[in-house]
């Protein structure tokens, strides 16, 4: 099975973008992962007769079938009909989809009929197949694969998502489908240290989750509260008023800090991150280093993949060499 050049991917989910209205997915986000109806239900999109989750995407139902994607996963077949290998590979998709039982939807495209979707996504040669949640490309691959790489590539796009998308749970369970639920063991030190933050008592908290720490360095879970729990201990004592006197001094690095932590409270992220990459441009020596350590950890209020915070990283990279 073929992975797609990063490059591509970047380029199908800006494409995607521009053809769906992502402003009104994410307005109605809530409400689609709330839904208790099935995931086809109430879409524009025709369906095959017979099973609502494969559906004969046209122009005017792509975007109606990319929204279910904030459920379950869509996974856009975009084939033609004079390709032999398009109709093998739609055969083996519509199999599956069959017996899934809606945990993840098949959107086939005739791309002979439908040439802008094609063109939204890129494509070069067909079938093509790309994965969608959310709204966005995730995965995709070219050509026809074997049954066997094709099961297993869906097993892992199930596995990536069911925890994000509420749908795949409520399919599988349509299907019959054995999903292993884990017991969730609370630790009491995590419990703690969470009850102490929650009553707004941040200095115990970081306590808590600097003693769990420092006799597991690795706890991803202390770590993200111990970055939390300092942050909201200065966000409570910025003054808002500091992003005008930041403005005012740009080389007053101690305003400078404090803005972007005022920033970041108010919702401005791109904004704060952006102050701290521009002072670590325009200053040196330890100053400098203190500014880069604090952006550092205004990334870690974030998850790793969050856009907002690689772009910064790269502006970071590229302001420091």
């Amino acid at each position: 099975m073929t992975r797609p050049d990063p490059r591509k991917t970047a380029a199908l989910s800006a494409a995607l973008s521009g053809a769906v209205d992502l402003g009104a997915l994410k307005a109605r986000a809530d409400a689609a992962r709330t839904a208790a109806a099935s995931p086809a239900s109430g879409s524009a999109a025709p369906d095959n007769g017979s099973v609502p989750w494969i559906v004969d995407v046209t122009e005017a139902s792509f975007q109606a079938v990319v929204e279910q994607s904030l459920q379950v996963p869509v996974v856009v077949l975009l084939g033609a009909s004079y390709s032999p290998e398009s109709q093998q590979l739609a055969a083996s998709l519509t199999r599956f989809a069959s017996a899934s039982g809606g945990a993840w939807i098949l959107a086939r495209v005739d791309l002979e009929s439908a040439p802008r979707i094609g063109q939204a996504f890129g494509v070069q040669s067909v079938p093509t197949t790309v994965a969608v949640a959310a709204g966005q490309p995730i995965d995709a691959f070219a050509g026809p694969i074997d049954d066997a790489e094709l099961s297993q590539w869906i097993a892992r796009l199930l596995d990536a998502l069911r925890e994000r998308l509420p749908g795949i749970r409520a399919g599988e369970a349509r299907a019959g489908v054995p999903v292993e639920v884990e017991e969730v063991v609370e630790d009491p030190r995590i419990v703690a240290a969470e009850e102490a933050f929650e009553r707004g008592d941040y200095v115990a908290a970081q306590g808590f989750y600097s003693e769990i720490l420092a006799v597991e360095p690795g706890n991803e879970l202390a770590k993200e509260g111990l970055a939390q729990a300092r942050f909201a201990e200065r966000a409570e004592a910025v003054d808002p008023a500091v992003i005008a006197k930041a403005d005012a001094a740009p080389e007053d690095v101690e305003a400078q800090l404090a803005a972007a932590d005022a920033q970041v409270a108010g919702q401005m992220v791109d904004e704060a991150f952006s102050r701290l990459v521009e002072t670590v441009r325009r200053i040196f020596g330890e100053d400098r280093d203190r500014v880069r350590q604090h952006l550092v950890g205004l990334f870690e209020l974030f998850p790793a993949d969050d856009p907002r915070v690689a772009a910064a990283r790269r502006k970071l990279a590229s302001a420091l060499y």
